[in-house]
Parts: structure tokens; sequence; C-alpha cells
């Protein structure tokens, strides 16, 4: 092969090489993008739902997570003016939607539980202001006996003008079980949420009755699927 063959060849293989580490230097600036790009939607997410830095620490239960649910006697909670059920004597409503939960434990260890509670929340004609702090607890007891703890918590909530309702999603990390051994899983333990509610409140929703002013958001959904 003659001299300047070879040469043709050398520059036509230099060529190819460079386009080749080109296209895969283009491939991972498209690959290193497309991850900024998904940590970033992540990341909005994460601050529109509050969830920012909210979970528990990655460790892995040992056993089972207890169970969790909302309390159906005080799953809503309905506020009338002068104790009148009826729509336009209403004063505040609230109901807890779900909940979900995670736990952790290794070892002897106690059981941390962390949830994030769902709310639909709505304010009547009758309500006094655009304020009101919702109470509501969670309660840690062995399964279908006593009650071993019980935390209440603050849910204040602001409406605007015109504003009947909104939804709330809010996180509770610092719920903590103790364990006698490492014989006790958290299969023994039950978490229960409920509203701060009255004993005609308890009595209305043990009743099946249902009261809760629908959100802007849930208009709008219903009103794109007619």
């Amino acid at each position: 092969m003659s001299v300047v063959m070879r040469r043709i060849l050398a520059g036509v293989c230099l060529g190819l090489l460079v386009n080749a580490t080109a296209i895969s230097l283009a491939h991972a600036q498209q690959d290193n993008q497309s991850d900024a790009d998904k940590a970033a939607e992540r990341d909005k997410k994460d601050k529109e739902w509050g969830n920012t830095n909210l979970r528990l620490k990655k460790v892995k239960a040992e056993g089972p997570c207890p169970y969790v649910k909302v309390l159906y006697d005080a799953a809503r909670y309905e506020e009338f003016q002068d104790n009148k059920e009826a729509t336009d004597m209403a004063k505040w409503t609230g109901q807890i939607n779900g909940v979900n939960s995670d736990c952790a434990y290794q070892g002897t260890e106690p059981i941390h539980v962390g949830m994030d509670i769902s709310f639909s929340l709505g304010r009547g004609p009758k309500a006094e202001s655009h304020d009101k702090i919702y109470h509501y607890w969670v309660a840690v007891t062995e399964r279908d006996k006593t009650v071993l703890a019980k935390k209440e918590f603050d849910l204040p909530v602001t409406f605007s003008d015109g504003q009947q309702a909104q939804d709330v999603n809010t996180r509770i990390e610092d719920i903590e079980i103790p364990r006698a051994d490492i014989t006790v899983s958290g299969a023994n333990f039950e978490v229960l949420v409920g509203f701060d509610v009255t004993p005609q409140m308890a009595d209305f929703n043990r009743q099946g009755k249902h009261f809760r002013y629908v959100s802007d958001d849930e208009k709008k959904a219903d009103n794109a699927g007619q």
C-alpha cells in the first residue's frame, strides 16, 4: 500500500473516531439533560405538595408495618349553626379522604411510622371568618385492644373570598411505637386517625350521613368530563 493511501485511510479512521466521540458526547449530554429535567420535575411536584424532605430514612423494616386506618366515626367533621343539619346552616366541614403510611424498624428499635393524610375542607355560609383551625388526632393501639398513646394536631386553613372548599395534604413523621423485644412486630399495633368531633358529629357519621363542599379543582375536573 502506498504512503499516500495509508495517510488517506488514517485520516478517514481519525474522522470516524472523532465523529463517534462527538455522537457519544451528544448522547451523554442528552441523557444528563433528561435526568436534570426529571429531577426538576420531581422537585416541582414536591414543592407543590409540600413533600420536601418528608420521608423516613431508607431503613428497611424487619417486619410488617402497623395497620393504619381512619376511624369511621371521626372521619368527617360537620359544624352547623345551632346544630341544624341543613346546607344553608353549615359553618365548617371536613373529611379525611385517606392515609398513606410507611414504617421503619430494626432489631429491638422502636417502630417509626410516617404518614400522609389527605383532607377535604369546606367553609359554609354561616362561617364567622375565613380562618379555621381543624383539630385531629393520631392514636396508637394494640390490635383490637387498648389505646397506648394519642397525640393531637392542629390544621390551620385560610379560605379566600368566595372559596368554599380546598384540599390539603399533610405529613406526619414523628410517630414512635416502643417494642418490648425483637419478637414484637408492627402487626401487633394499629394507628388510627380522626377529627376531634363532638358526640353529635360522631352520631352523624355513624348514621352514614355525608356533607362536603366541592373544591374548585373537582369542579374543573367535572366540567372537563362533561
